[in-house]
């Protein structure tokens, strides 16, 4: 007995529908996990080189970005504060926000980028008077040196 191979004619064609459907979710879920940490910097500032510089490890819960010019001018959001005294409202209306969340003022961070000709008593200045409206956790940026290892 012999067997014979039926040739099909008929043309198989694949549904894209589903695969289309999964390439705009996956699009979706990656636009919105894109590290918007960028926003917080200004052309202006240019870090430290630091052998000791290193990544966060974990994200920040509630950060408050300062940025230092090297003529001394804090860069809040898309402000410009000439002087400490102006920086010293805008924080309390921070402070305001957490006590509204119900938050400590712990949880916030305040990560300062300072220019790396601004001078360091200034920056001490600055923290302090972030210390004086009650924020305690302060994060210091700098760029990481990979030369000197």
């Amino acid at each position: 007995m012999r067997f014979q191979k039926r040739r099909s004619t008929e043309v198989y064609e694949g549904d894209l529908t589903p695969m289309i459907d999964m390439t705009f979710q996956l699009i979706a879920f990656f636009m919105v996990l894109i590290n918007f940490q960028q926003t917080e910097q200004h052309e202006e500032v240019l870090l430290p080189k630091s052998e000791l510089a290193k990544p966060p490890e974990k994200p920040l819960d509630y950060p408050i970005t300062l940025n230092v010019t090297k003529e001394h001018t804090i860069l809040v959001g898309g402000q410009e504060l000439a002087n400490l005294d102006q920086l010293k409202p805008l924080l309390r209306r921070e402070a305001q926000i957490l006590k509204a969340l119900e938050r400590p003022l712990n949880e916030a961070t305040i990560v300062i980028r300072a220019h790396r000709k601004a001078k360091i008593g200034f920056v001490q200045r600055m923290i302090q008077t972030c210390q004086d409206v009650g924020f305690e956790t302060f994060s210091l940026r700098a760029k990481e040196d990979l030369a000197g290892r």
